[in-house]
């Protein structure tokens, strides 16, 4: 599913979403192709229902990057495309170690670009990690 919008000067932005699109009601594009890349929203740990993944947070932690795994997907690409990852975590020091085995299950050498972010909260009270990425999408012209 896409759909495509221009602006003066900027070129084709197109729309990159599965199905079922659970961003759709919250006027959010999973992800969106411009410019050769692809910029995938915040994916949390979370099913296609919208019921948060049980088991901690290494556990949502893989859902997180499943789920991002799953946009990436329909867009056309991998994991191996991705330049940039920004991961946002609810409590840093407990779970470090975690985001460590994360990157390591889910991003191979060369390693992206990473940002790893502490925030308060999330958009839903039991999520505890978010993760975005930024991709190069090799088939652009």
């Amino acid at each position: 599913m896409s759909s495509s919008r221009s602006g003066a000067g900027a070129g084709v932005i197109e729309k990159v979403a599965t199905t079922p699109d659970w961003y759709r009601p919250y006027r959010i594009s999973q992800a969106v192709k411009a410019g050769g890349f692809v910029y995938v929203s915040g994916q949390a740990g979370f099913h296609e229902d919208g019921t948060t993944v049980e088991g901690g947070f290494l556990e949502q932690g893989r859902q997180a990057f499943r789920n991002v795994a799953r946009v990436l997907e329909a867009a056309g690409l991998t994991f191996a495309d991705v330049v940039k990852v920004g991961i946002f975590v609810r409590d840093m020091a407990a779970n470090l170690p975690h985001v460590i085995t994360l990157r390591g299950e889910f991003l191979a050498e060369p390693y992206p670009a990473d940002t790893l972010i502490e925030v308060v909260s999330l958009a839903q009270p039991d999520w505890q990690i978010e993760v975005e990425v930024v991709a190069l999408d090799r088939s652009a012209g």
